[in-house]
């Protein structure tokens, strides 16, 4: 029995760590479309006609319909028919998204009967934003899909080994993804004369992800055989209902960590969203591509530090702790953002708090997903990890909305805005202050829930504290 051990394929490091690869492959080009645009607000509104209030209708829609239940259809598909077919799934449905807003920003869209169609009702959104949001909702459900099953193959591949240190990499390589698009973009867009070109281009990559996790399966059937599974559950013999979903839902810790989910990624993904216009406009209007170049850093310190982060978690713990620091950091670097960087302009202020506010967006993650393993039954972790994604989702869908909804109505009265929408400038001047302001109040209320989850581990020994890998 313990030969039969030794040979399952997840022993060999070079055989886990590829599987790692191949996973984290995918959501490094899926995180690469996610942000494509985020660097062109000022180009999508020169070009396309979107304003504030409908580039946050786009960003948001990426979440809305998860937020109307799928993540929960999602999370019974993946314990109910494992991590290979959930995960071809969902990179197919990255790839049927991706290719429909790519439509969408293109040239042949517009002219069309669908266009024409599309801009007869609603006539505020325009009618490239209305079929890109659609194709960014089909994305969108795929990305987080992909999310929670990337997890679980995490958790299934690398138990009692270097879980903390393989789910940190796998974000650091994804984040890397949006240090590339941030670099990658703006070029593309001014290279080739529209936004369509860096969208095409990331497109592409979506499907070489599906690829690549196409070959995973094939490692990970090689496992299930080893395991003696017939894998429509890998990672429980006991089989899983719906009902089991009860468990989860009455429990305490899971909301505890659910909303501190929530909140802290409310405070990051729709930033990044509006990050780069923020620093044209926190900057004396420097170009599109400068103040991406800058945002384009925000990533690394979390690549940077995450690898190690996983490393300490697996061997000394302390994760709960790492969450307060992560709130900690968080708040202070909207508040720079808000109150230093108009003040000052100071490139070097930019520089430094982008990177600190990536070793934020190391700390709680690299924590947080770990820890949900302690938290739940393995039979239902799939279940667990998409409804935390779902009340995520909730927060992702709604604060890009609210964010550009406040940046447009701060600045209705602003004599520079007013002035150049006026003689038709393409750089307009926001006040990005009330946004930043939100985005540190969200901070704080995480910063709360990460006391009272460290006081309620305390209480209860869930070990959130205590490393992975046991001496």
């Amino acid at each position: 029995m313990t030969e039969t051990i030794q040979k399952r394929i997840n022993d060999s490091k070079a055989m886990r760590w590829t599987a790692l690869i191949l996973i984290a492959l995918m959501m490094f080009f899926g995180y690469m479309f996610v942000d494509v645009m985020s660097p062109l607000q000022s180009l999508v509104e020169q070009e396309r006609g979107w304003s504030p209030s409908v580039f946050g209708t786009y960003a948001a829609s990426e979440y809305l319909l998860n937020v109307f239940g799928f993540l929960i259809i999602a999370g019974v598909i993946l314990d109910k028919c494992g991590i290979r077919f959930t995960g071809e799934l969902s990179a197919s449905m990255m790839f049927i998204g991706a290719a429909i807003k790519f439509y969408a920003v293109s040239d042949w869209f517009p002219g069309t009967g669908l266009a024409t169609w599309l801009d007869s009702w609603w006539i505020t959104m325009p009618a490239s934003a209305k079929l890109a949001s659609f194709g960014f909702m089909i994305f969108g459900c795929g990305c987080e899909m992909a999310g929670t099953t990337v997890s679980k193959a995490i958790a299934k591949w690398f138990k009692g080994k270097e879980m903390a240190l393989a789910m940190g990499l796998e974000m650091a390589i994804a984040r890397v993804g949006v240090f590339a698009i941030f670099s990658i973009s703006p070029i593309l867009a001014e290279k080739m004369g529209s936004i369509a070109a860096p969208v095409g281009f990331c497109t592409a990559l979506v499907f070489i992800g599906l690829i690549t996790y196409t070959v995973f399966t094939f490692m990970d059937r090689k496992l299930d055989a080893q395991l003696g599974a017939d894998g429509s559950n890998e990672t429980s013999d006991e089989e899983f209902k719906v009902a089991d979903l009860k468990n989860i839902l009455t429990s305490q810790i899971f909301w505890v960590v659910a909303l501190l989910c929530v909140l802290y990624y409310s405070t990051i993904f729709p930033f990044q969203r509006y990050g780069a216009n923020m620093l044209q406009c926190n900057l004396d209007g420097i170009s599109p591509a400068a103040a991406s170049n800058i945002f384009r850093w925000f990533p690394i310190g979390a690549a940077v530090i995450t690898p190690f982060l996983g490393s300490f978690l697996d061997h000394k713990g302390k994760g709960a702790t790492m969450l307060m620091w992560g709130a900690i950091l968080l708040i202070a670097c909207h508040l720079i953002f808000a109150f230093v960087l108009p003040a000052t302009h100071s490139h070097v202020i930019a520089y430094s708090t982008i990177v600190l506010l990536g070793i934020s967006f190391a700390l709680v993650p690299a924590a947080l997903w770990p820890s949900v393993p302690k938290i739940i039954d393995e039979k239902v972790l799939g279940s667990a990890y998409c409804l935390i994604f779902w009340v995520q989702n909730i927060g992702l869908c709604f604060v890009p909305m609210l964010i550009g909804s406040v940046l447009a109505s701060s600045n209705a009265n602003n004599p520079a805005v007013i002035a150049a929408k006026e003689a038709g400038d393409e750089f307009i001047p926001y006040n990005y202050t009330m946004p930043l302001v939100i985005f540190a109040c969200f901070g704080v209320a995480a910063l709360i829930l990460a006391i009272y989850l460290k006081a309620i581990d305390r209480k209860n020994h869930f070990g959130l504290e205590e490393p992975n890998i046991k001496a």
